[in-house]
């Protein structure tokens, strides 16, 4: 599965993109994002969102067969 990140996450995770096998149990954008959230905090923040295969998703969706998961930090502008 390749994880995506943007914006000040990319900095935060110190790539772009990252491919990863999960661990069992984790099946769900809440458990997947405990998990990452271990190594990098940032992806705790409420106000980071979670794209399933370019559709975003909510804490208690099943990831299934996902091919990538984007996290998404807030956008601001002027």
């Amino acid at each position: 599965m390749k994880l995506l990140f943007f914006g000040r996450l990319r900095d935060c995770a110190g790539v772009g993109e990252r491919e990863i096998d999960l661990p069992p149990g984790i099946t769900t954008v809440a458990s997947l994002r405990e998990w990452i959230g271990r190594d990098l905090p940032q992806l705790l923040e409420p106000t980071v969102r979670i794209a399933i295969d370019d559709r975003l998703a909510i804490g208690g969706e099943t990831i299934g067969d996902a091919r990538e998961i984007a996290f998404l930090p807030t956008v601001s502008g002027g």
